[in-house]
């Protein structure tokens, strides 16, 4: 009654086809791109340009980012904190409840 049943694995019936036939087939190289001759002129100005409009945009959207993220690391440290002085005073309280015994 409580044995398992192992399923036997099934002979395969009917005619099996064999596998296709692959054939290699030649691989030619791309030519590559003649190369330009004539060469871009080097830019004299940054990537980026940072006007005080900018600056003061990106100060402004960085700070609350800085702020929130702060917080959550605060809160978290401080959730590790709680939760570490907890586990202490159980801990405590188990030590001195075996130690009176």
């Amino acid at each position: 009654m409580f044995r398992p049943k192992v399923p036997t694995m099934p002979q395969p019936t009917g005619l099996t086809t064999p596998p296709a036939v692959i054939e290699p087939t030649a691989v030619t190289p791309h030519a590559p791109a003649p190369a330009s001759t004539a060469a871009t002129p080097a830019r004299n100005r940054p990537a980026v340009q940072l006007t005080p409009g900018t600056v003061l945009a990106l100060v402004g959207g960085g700070t609350p980012v800085v702020l929130v993220v702060g917080a959550v690391l605060v809160s978290m440290l401080l959730a590790v904190a709680l939760t570490a002085a907890s586990v202490a005073v159980c801990a405590l309280t188990v030590r001195s409840c075996i130690a009176r015994r």
